[in-house]
């Protein structure tokens, strides 16, 4: 009996792209640096335009990119699930596959959704589709936290990500521990640190429902 074909791989493709960019500087330089930090399985790289693209196909690595763009908060997004094109290339601009026309697909309608994020699957069951219908809420949920995040409030949040204590965050900031605590608390820390680890979950289950569904082998 004949080995069978090995499923196409599956991956998460976020297509970027600047709102208002017609009337404002192009941002995409600033927004590619703030995305380079993070892993991907190929790199951000402008598309057309003020449009970006990547590709991430662990689910963990999702929540760090998506909070970079949102907050920037001049960009509209276009998550897309679903199979790639083999082989992959070594840049973004030349993959290909249906996860890349599900971004598209996101990225266009993004312009009319919550938080300007639409998560868009090829998922082959009930369970992926509604899986990726929950990631694109929890992201919505997430950029209304985000969003009324100040200045002051994301110096916190930087200081915390990057293993800081309150008492060394206050030492750094020059104000008292009980400061940041309240300026971790209106920023939303804990909020923010459960969504990430929301995003990936969901992220998660949505790829695993994207994968291709195969009849069941029949042996002679």
């Amino acid at each position: 009996m004949a080995a069978r074909d090995a499923d196409p791989p599956i991956g998460i493709v976020l297509t970027v792209d600047q709102r208002g960019s017609r009337a404002a500087p192009d941002a995409v330089g600033e927004l590619l640096g703030a995305l380079d930090p993070w892993p991907t399985r190929l790199a951000f790289r402008r598309t057309a335009g003020d449009e970006v693209q990547g590709l991430v196909v662990d689910p963990g690595h999702l929540p760090a990119l998506v909070e970079a763009v949102l907050r920037d908060g001049r960009w509209r997004v276009g998550i897309g699930i679903g199979t790639l094109e083999l082989p992959l290339p070594r840049d973004v601009r030349e993959a290909r596959g249906p996860a890349f026309v599900h971004a598209r697909e996101g990225v266009d309608a993004a312009r009319q959704t919550p938080g300007h994020v639409r998560v868009v699957t090829g998922g082959a069951t009930h369970e992926g589709v509604a899986s990726a219908r929950a990631l694109e809420t929890a992201i919505w949920l997430w950029a209304t936290v985000l969003d009324r995040r100040t200045d002051r409030g994301w110096e916190v949040v930087d200081l915390l990500d990057a293993g800081h204590t309150h008492e060394q965050a206050a030492r750094r900031l020059g104000i008292s521990q009980s400061a940041v605590t309240q300026r971790a608390r209106a920023a939303g820390v804990v909020e923010g640190q459960r969504a990430r680890e929301l995003v990936a979950h969901l992220a998660g289950a949505a790829l695993a429902g994207a994968a291709p569904v195969r009849a069941p082998e029949v042996r002679v």
